[in-house]
């Protein structure tokens, strides 16, 4: 049954978004090459958020993404580049990719927050915006 993992990440300086960026990118090449990967979908929203939605065949090939590099890398710069950060995954029955409201419906109701050194109230309050997709 495969996996559908989102994330929400909000930079929380314009200092910090060259680097975001890159590692963006790279992590984005990197997961659409990736074994067991189904669907990769990515979207900026507002106020430096950053929305990815990826479709894997199970758990374990998602977590090879995540500990391989550059994703690996990349994580570890989140907690001091991002004010704002979360993560929600679920099992479901096609590889089809939700849309953006229904991404956005499953963060709030499933997620949870990733760890971050400087919280915005927001991210303490688990106030997530809808995203203008």
């Amino acid at each position: 049954m495969p996996l559908v993992s989102v994330t929400r990440l909000r930079v929380r300086s314009w200092r910090y978004l060259p680097g975001f960026l890159w590692f963006a990118l790279r992590s984005s090449s990197q997961a659409k090459r990736a074994p067991g990967v189904l669907n990769v979908a990515l979207m900026r929203d507002v106020r430096n958020t950053y929305w990815t939605c990826t479709a894997w065949n199970d758990e374990s090939a998602m977590r090879a993404f995540m500990m391989a590099r550059p994703h690996k890398d990349s994580m570890a710069k989140l907690p001091e580049w991002c004010d704002e950060a979360s993560v929600v995954n679920w099992k479901q029955d096609t590889p089809d990719l939700p849309d953006w409201r229904e991404a956005h419906r499953r963060m709030v109701a499933e997620g949870r927050r990733s760890r971050v050194k400087y919280p915005s109230a927001a991210h303490e309050a688990w106030e997530i915006p809808e995203p203008n997709a």
